[in-house]
C-alpha cells in the first residue's frame, strides 16, 4: 500500500521536473526516489513518469492524479496541524467582532498572519456597529471586540487602548452644502444627516445628531453609497474617503472642526477570562491595528 512519503516523492518530483532534484530536495539519495516512485505506480496500477527521455515527465495519468496526491498530503498537513494544536491547548475556535469602519489594510495582514500562525483554529470574523459588538462579547458570542470607544468602562469586559481613527464630515460634490467655503452646525441643520446605530437603537457616542432629520444605518460602507448618490451628509473614516474611487465626495470644512474628529479605538474582551495562546496572539496583533 503507498503512503505519504511515496506522494511526497511523486508530487515533489512533479514540481521539480527531475528525480535528482527531488531527492536534493527531500535529502535523499536519487536512487530511493526512483524506487520509491516505482513502487507507487505499482501500488497503483498507473505509469505515473515516461522515462523514455533523460528527463521524465508526467504522463496523462500522472497529471490526473497529481492533484489528488496534493489534496492528500494536504489533508494529513491539516490533521498534523489540528493534533498539534491540541497538544498545545490552541483554540479550536475563536470569534473576532469588529466595527465596520476598523477594516483598515493593516487588519487583513493580521488576519493573513493568523491563518498561518494557527491554521487549525477556525476564525469566525464578524462585523457590525460597536454598540453591537459590546453586546456580543458581554453575551459571550465574541471572544474578542474591536470598537469604537464609547469611553464607559463596562463590569462585564476588559478594554485595552490601541489607537485613534480620523473622522472627516462628507457630502456628494453636488449637495448644496459642497458649495459653501465653511460650514456651521446652523448650516447642517436644514440638511439631511446620515448616522450609523446598532441593531439595539444605540447610535455610536462619540458622533451626535445635529440636523432635524435623520436616517440610520449600521455599515459605513452603506452610508458612503447613501452619501455618494447625495441623500445627506454625515461624518465618515477617513481611510474610507481616501478610497473614494468614484471621487464623488467632498469634506466639509467646518468651522467647529480645526482638526480631524479622532476617535479613540479599543478592544474588549470578557472580564477576566482565559485565553488561549491564539486569542492572546490575535490581542498582541490587534494592537498594531493603525500603526
Amino acid at each position: 500500500m503507498y503512503n505519504l512519503d511515496q506522494l511526497n516523492m511523486f508530487v515533489t518530483a512533479a514540481k521539480l521536473g527531475s528525480f535528482s532534484a527531488c531527492a536534493r530536495k527531500l535529502g535523499k539519495v536519487q536512487s530511493a526516489v526512483s524506487q520509491g516512485i516505482s513502487n507507487l505506480e505499482i501500488d497503483l496500477d498507473v505509469t505515473l513518469f515516461d522515462r523514455s527521455t533523460r528527463k521524465p515527465s508526467l504522463t496523462n495519468e500522472g497529471k490526473h492524479l497529481l492533484t489528488f496526491a496534493e489534496a492528500i498530503l494536504q489533508q494529513a498537513y491539516e490533521l498534523e496541524s489540528a493534533a498539534k494544536a491540541l497538544t498545545n491547548n490552541e483554540e479550536t475556535q475563536l470569534t473576532l467582532a469588529i466595527e465596520d469602519s476598523l477594516q483598515v489594510a493593516r487588519f487583513y495582514k493580521i488576519i493573513d498572519d493568523f491563518s498561518h500562525r494557527f491554521p487549525a483554529t477556525s476564525l469566525n470574523i464578524m462585523t457590525m456597529s460597536s454598540s453591537d459588538i459590546i453586546q456580543y462579547v458581554v453575551a459571550g458570542k465574541a471572544n474578542i471586540g474591536v470598537i469604537l470607544s464609547d469611553m464607559t468602562f463596562l463590569k462585564e469586559t476588559d478594554i485595552c487602548y490601541i489607537g485613534n481613527l480620523s473622522f472627516v464630515p462628507v457630502v456628494c460634490k453636488t449637495h448644496p452644502l459642497a458649495s459653501l467655503k465653511s460650514v456651521t452646525p446652523a448650516d447642517l441643520i436644514p440638511h439631511r444627516q446620515l448616522m450609523i446605530r446598532g441593531t439595539n437603537g444605540v447610535h455610536q457616542a462619540h458622533l451626535q445628531p445635529v440636523s432635524s432629520q435623520i436616517w440610520y444605518g449600521n455599515d459605513y460602507r452603506a452610508l458612503l453609497k447613501s452619501v455618494e448618490m447625495g441623500l445627506g451628509w454625515t461624518y465618515m473614516p477617513k481611510h474610507l474617503v481616501e478610497q473614494d474611487v468614484s471621487c464623488q465626495l467632498h469634506i466639509l470644512p467646518v468651522t467647529f472642526d480645526y482638526k480631524d474628529w479622532s476617535v479613540p479605538i479599543e478592544y474588549i474582551t470578557p472580564k477576566d477570562c482565559s485565553m488561549g495562546p491564539a486569542a492572546k496572539w490575535l490581542c498582541q496583533a490587534i494592537n498594531t491595528l493603525l500603526d
